[in-house]
């Protein structure tokens, strides 16, 4: 089984795996953004594919039999070219996707299609603005100088963001709703940008940010394909099950 990774999900299925299914060979694939990525049970290859006509050679080459996309929300990229991929070499492909954010009794989001619709929200005031975007996308923000911006990233970000007022913080969640709402106190946050990624590792800072009022410019999910869907590691195994993949020891 090939597992597209680089999520809390992929790390979520890898522990399900060694705990409930350790004959299953399996290999997690991950796109290298990261320099320290979280440990994993199983083995791991760093790096593209190379487009669907790479992907479609790995499939073939590894005897693949089944792939299992547990990429990032904003991964706008892979989970079409494991569409294309899977329906061409007839491997089963099976996404996991969590749920996204939904705005609560409080809140004040402005949601927005893309990230430079997110620069332009911020609006030609100079805010303090807490960046919540993830290293690879920052320079979109660089059209928009004039903000002092506190940047929360896992790995340094170097010049991605060249503006004369950032601070950078690197950490890697979970986070915790006070010690969200203190560091939205302490930097002087005026308004929160943030990908809708969902899940609850890093949901504390919109719980925050209403307790604050301050508003949350909410950034929308890329589109995906049309693919079989499931939102919880535990069920990726009745779906092996079901394509005739894996038998529990039960026979079922």
């Amino acid at each position: 089984m090939l597992i597209l990774g680089g999520t809390s999900e992929a790390a979520a299925l890898d522990q399900h795996l060694a705990e409930q299914a350790p004959e299953i060979r399996a290999i997690i694939s991950l796109a290298g953004h990261t320099v320290d990525p979280r440990p994993s049970n199983l083995p791991v290859r760093v790096g593209g594919f190379g487009g669907i006509e790479g992907l479609r050679q790995y499939l073939r080459e590894e005897g693949v039999t089944a792939v299992v996309d547990a990429t990032h929300p904003f991964a706008a990229i892979m989970p079409f070219n494991a569409e294309h991929a899977c329906k061409a070499e007839n491997v089963p492909l099976l996404a996991i996707r969590r749920e996204p954010w939904q705005p609560q009794p409080g809140d004040r989001w402005e949601e927005v299609p893309d990230l430079e619709e997110a620069a332009r929200a911020l609006g030609p005031k100079p805010r303090h603005v807490f960046l919540t975007i993830g290293r690879l996308e920052l320079p979109v923000f660089a059209d928009a100088p004039h903000h002092h911006y506190l940047v929360r990233a896992i790995e340094p970000i170097g010049n991605r963001l060249p503006v004369p007022h950032v601070k950078v913080i690197q950490q890697r969640g979970p986070f915790h709703v006070d010690d969200e709402e203190a560091l939205l106190r302490s930097e002087g946050i005026e308004v929160v940008v943030s990908k809708n990624s969902g899940g609850d590792g890093t949901a504390a800072k919109l719980v925050a940010a209403r307790r604050l009022g301050l508003p949350v410019i909410m950034v929308e999910r890329p589109p995906k394909p049309d693919v079989e869907t499931v939102a919880h590691v535990d069920q990726v195994l009745p779906w092996l099950v079901a394509q005739g993949l894996f038998v529990t020891e039960r026979g079922v």
